[in-house]
């Protein structure tokens, strides 16, 4: 809330309703506007900043949604190894489809051989100048080297570089953003608490000081429980218009707030490349989504089984049959009989 005077003392003052700017996730000034690869003395720099693709991974529900299924999908399909646990390859899946990079320790024996594999997190793993050298980085001052070789790299391809790997929903963030702006900008405008419902505008001479006293108090009481009530008020003689209801908050209907909902999670989804009634989306037409065992049995066989060839490249980097995972089935009819 802030007031704003005329020139004159005289004037009336008026109370101007504004918003305090949103808080989004992220800041997004500089995410997109530097997409290369720079040596900074110790390591390659990402291309984009990793922190905030971490952050615009919970800025909206659709998109953590829509990452969060085919890391789910593929935990529960990857069958654990002696040397990577189920945890750890969960943490290295959400990690690659959050990122475009994902990054495996390994651990060796007394023997010189494979203890196990160690998640590396993406957020503070760098590659350095040498070929298999990686960098460990919590900040310009704490950070040391892998040893060479030990760690294995998984890259979704980026056409611009051959350094570090970019997420595949990339030309989808600036509908992941605009989907969080819009939310941020109606809970704002509710949580400001300055928006009237509407004036009532009295101009009949008939209207008493008591009389506009009852209606104050008509109106308020209409608040709390009980409340929609009718409100009844009695002029006789009175004037056409001289009781008028203007309604003041048409921003609620006006500002698209659906429309650019809707239109953000479609672009959002066709990112990702999910079927909505896989993410829970209810339909807004009378035919439905159809079958969503028809949509699961799609997407797994165009999503998420590429995904799982791309985490068995770990197997030709080891030598080793590390990574494998079970078939992917939809158990309907016994789901359908514990209904009933």
């Amino acid at each position: 809330m802030s007031d704003a005077t005329h020139a004159t003392d005289a004037a009336p003052r008026a109370t101007v309703f504004t918003f305090d700017d949103p808080v989004p996730v992220m800041e997004r000034a500089g995410l997109l506007d530097f997409l290369q690869t720079t040596f900074n003395g110790r390591y390659y720099e990402p291309p984009v900043s990793v922190r905030d693709l971490i952050k615009s991974f919970r800025s909206t529900a659709h998109h953590e949604s829509a990452i969060r299924l085919k890391a789910q999908i593929l935990t529960g399909t990857y069958i654990p190894h002696p040397w990577l646990s189920r945890q750890q390859f969960a943490a290295w899946a959400l990690d690659f489809l959050i990122t475009g990079n994902g990054y495996l320790e390994r651990l060796g024996n007394r023997i010189g051989g494979t203890a196990r594999l160690k998640q590396s997190p993406a957020l503070h793993t760098r590659r350095g100048k040498e070929e298999g050298e990686y960098v460990w980085v919590k900040d310009w001052l704490d950070h040391h080297t892998f040893e060479p070789g030990s760690v294995f790299h998984l890259v979704e391809p980026d056409p611009m570089q051959e350094i570090y790997g970019m997420p595949a929903y990339m030309g989808g963030l600036n509908s992941v953003w605009l989907n969080e702006s819009a939310t941020l900008f109606r809970r704002k405008y509710y949580e400001n608490g300055s928006h009237a419902g509407f004036i009532l505008y009295v101009t009949d001479p008939n209207i008493t000081e008591d009389d506009t006293d009852a209606i104050k108090d008509a109106l308020k009481k209409s608040k709390g429980i009980g409340n929609f009530k009718n409100l009844f008020i009695r002029t006789a003689g009175g004037q056409k218009d001289g009781i008028q209801l203007i309604p003041i908050s048409e921003v609620a209907a006006k500002d698209e707030f659906l429309n650019i909902k809707g239109a953000s999670r479609d672009d959002i989804l066709a990112a990702h490349r999910v079927p909505p009634p896989l993410m829970g989306i209810v339909p807004n037409n009378t035919g439905g989504f159809g079958s969503v065992e028809a949509a699961a049995k799609v997407f797994v066989k165009n999503e998420l089984e590429p995904l799982q060839s791309r985490f068995r490249e770990l197997n030709d980097w080891l030598n080793a049959d590390v990574v494998d995972f079970a078939p992917y089935e939809l158990d309907v009819q016994d789901a359908a009989m514990n209904q009933r």
